[in-house]
């Protein structure tokens, strides 16, 4: 019977394996994985009327017990040097596993002495986020044909070169949220994203992406931007009256259970193309 695993990853894609006390350590009594809710409420007469509803914070905790000192050293060496941390959690399936991931910060790290063989370090995380899977479609056009590649099952459709189609359904629990990077040559972009058939929401970016330059999208809710990356990696903000329309809606969240359509155009032919949207859980 495969056991559930779990695992830290920074922002360089580093990973920490909390499954194995020889080489690394191993997670133990893991809880708050689930969920819990605050609320208002208001009485009336003997009775309890809910006025308001909201997810509590999970802070995810357990024990790490390692087998060596310098084993708990490279632990805390880690997170030390990571200024960004996922909290992996894979659950067995009957082929193969479900990984889900939470930001979190960590809130506290104990230590005992080493007893029958294994120091035993309780750990509490702060969690930041909902459980989310990270789904990416890679759209790129050659001279010859465009290539498409992706994670979980997208219906792409391309109408010509210069509009780009994803249809996705949100099989989470609350709005998605997405990422968008797409490669210059590219005259004012646009990102449109369609409900049921109707048009709900445009994001029109008026400038010009040069050649070896990026566009940047996030709908983050801890993130959200619209920058331009130059040709040198430096990044600058397009947030501006110039550019974007500030009496639109320009953080664009896809609803669950809901056909969805995202398209991508602009005046002149899109290249490279990456999307990836965060579906959210609020246990999984």
């Amino acid at each position: 019977m495969n056991l559930r695993r779990f695992f830290l990853e920074n922002e360089y894609g580093q990973k920490y394996d909390m499954n194995d006390a020889k080489k690394s350590c191993l997670l133990t009594e893991p809880s708050e994985l689930g969920v819990s809710f605050e609320g208002n409420f208001q009485q009336l007469g003997n009775t309890f009327i809910e006025t308001e509803k909201r997810i509590a914070q999970k802070n995810p905790s357990g024990v790490l017990h390692f087998k060596k000192y310098e084993q708990y050293k490279n632990f805390i060496d880690f997170i030390q040097k990571s200024s960004k941390l996922k909290y992996i959690y894979e659950m067995p399936l009957e082929n193969g596993y479900d990984s889900y991931c939470k930001d979190v910060t960590i809130q506290s790290i104990g230590k005992t002495e080493k007893e029958a063989g294994f120091i035993s370090c309780p750990i509490v995380f702060n969690g930041l986020s909902l459980w989310y899977k990270a789904d990416t479609a890679t759209y790129t056009l050659n001279p010859i044909e465009g290539e498409l590649r992706w994670d979980f099952e997208w219906n792409p459709i391309f109408s010509d070169y210069s509009t780009t189609k994803f249809d996705y359904i949100n099989k989470g629990h609350v709005d998605a949220s997405l990422e968008l990077k797409i490669n210059g040559n590219i005259k004012n972009p646009k990102i449109e994203l369609y409900i049921e058939g109707e048009l709900y929401q445009t994001i029109s970016i008026d400038t010009q992406i040069n050649l070896n330059e990026k566009l940047l999208y996030s709908s983050k809710e801890n993130n959200f931007f619209i920058k331009k990356q130059l040709e040198n990696g430096t990044e600058e903000s397009l947030f501006d009256l110039d550019i974007i329309n500030f009496a639109n809606d320009n953080v664009l969240r896809i609803p669950p259970n809901k056909s969805c359509e995202i398209r991508l155009s602009a005046d002149t032919e899109i290249s490279y193309a990456q999307v990836t949207i965060y579906t959210y859980f609020i246990s999984v």
